[in-house]
């Protein structure tokens, strides 16, 4: 994402936290159907991906305040957002979750209607994504797959993998630093630091 986004993005921000209800159409618009796609990969239902997304931009109403632009760009925070509440959707109906199993090898990119610009760097950000995982010893990019795709407990990992805890805990730290830490050069370029 351009600094020139994101300062958009964070200006429609400022504007929702205002109550400002054209600020969040436009940032609706803007980002609804990459949300909307994420939701669907996770809760593999459309229905109740477009609960989800309803549900994310209300709690954007409710805490646009919260957001906080030294943790990442607006659109970060709105995946983050659908994330868990699509998580939320799929462990409140474990039992039936079960059946599809999601990788991250898996995701395909969203579709949206950004312009080429902005679609360029988000696909060059995604590519680094992919790379960076890619390059994750399996233990690790197996404990982050289960987290974060299938919404798993460190616990829960721990049971499927029949590894300890701890052992599982340091795999998704160890993984997330490793990504952090692949990806942090092009979040300098990108924010303009």
């Amino acid at each position: 994402m351009s600094s020139a986004s994101d300062a958009g993005d964070r200006a429609l921000v400022l504007r929702i936290e205002r109550r400002d209800s054209d600020a969040l159409a436009a940032l609706y618009d803007r980002y609804s159907a990459r949300l909307l796609g994420l939701a669907l990969r996770i809760v593999m239902d459309p229905t109740e991906a477009e609960e989800v997304l309803q549900d994310v931009f209300f709690q954007v109403w409710r805490v646009a305040g919260s957001y906080d632009a030294s943790r990442g760009p607006v659109l970060a925070w709105l995946l983050v957002l659908t994330r868990s509440r699509a998580i939320d959707r799929v462990r409140a109906r474990r039992p039936a979750a079960r059946a599809g199993v999601r990788r991250l090898d898996d995701v395909a990119e969203p579709r949206s209607s950004e312009d080429v610009e902005a679609g360029s760097v988000t696909r060059e950000w995604e590519a680094l994504c992919r790379a960076a995982i890619a390059e994750l010893p399996p233990d690790q990019h197996r404990a982050l797959e289960l987290a974060y795709f299938e919404g798993l407990t460190h616990q829960e990992i721990a049971e499927r993998t029949s590894s300890p805890l701890g052992t599982v805990k340091t795999r998704v730290r160890l993984g997330l630093m490793k990504l952090r830490e692949r990806v942090q050069p092009y979040r300098k370029r990108t924010d303009g630091a």
